[in-house]
């Protein structure tokens, strides 16, 4: 798979997952929780096909279109405010670019053994880092940013866990229902992975 259409896909999965983290999927989960775990799908591609190199550019291109995402979104207005508010960009950046340079880092130092080995530690690493930045940032409230940057008073109403547990923070019922999708988009993506990389005289 050439690196071009890599950093499309990888520029697709940001766009889509922007736009449909606008839709709640349940109680705890939006749509964009189906589409953004790919992004890691599309990095490790990148990193067994063309390079350690190469998977560091395609991860820039697709921080760079969320950026380009979130500065749209700041600027569309909902009914409670804008679409994306700063808060909510800030960690949503920085936990894309910590969890997916950390992925092709885990990715490299893996690569010579079995083959799925690579692509679901890197990516199970990856996604713990993505969920605890981006929800610890967007919405806890022992971070304490300017009123300006969002209001997160909602995402810290105590509720039971998961709907079933102890009181916690809605956040962390948002976060750890995040994460189970992630880890089973992990499992699920090793089939694609192994069909587009099966023929790769790559290591």
């Amino acid at each position: 798979m050439p690196l071009p259409l890599l950093v499309l896909a990888m520029a697709a999965v940001v766009t889509a997952s922007n736009v449909l983290v606008q839709f709640l999927l349940g109680d705890w989960l939006t749509w964009g929780a189906l589409t953004y775990p790919f992004a890691f799908l599309v990095t490790d591609l990148a990193n067994r096909l063309h390079g350690a190199a190469a998977a560091r550019r395609v991860v820039l291109w697709g921080f760079g279109t969320g950026v380009l995402c979130s500065l749209v979104g700041t600027q569309v207005m909902l009914e409670f405010g804008p679409a994306v508010t700063p808060r909510v960009a800030l960690a949503s950046g920085l936990a894309f670019l910590s969890a997916q340079l950390l992925d092709v880092a885990v990715f490299d130092r893996l690569r010579l053994r079995a083959w799925w080995q690579a692509p679901l530690a890197s990516t199970v690493v990856g996604s713990a880092v993505d969920t605890a930045i981006f929800f610890t940032l967007a919405f806890s409230a022992a971070i304490a940013l300017p009123p300006s940057f969002g209001d997160v008073a909602w995402a810290n109403d105590a509720v039971p866990f998961l709907g079933a547990g102890p009181a916690a923070p809605l956040w962390a019922s948002l976060a750890v229902a995040d994460w189970s999708v992630k880890l089973l988009i992990a499992l699920a993506a090793l089939v694609p992975f192994r069909a587009l990389t099966r023929k790769s005289a790559a290591p």
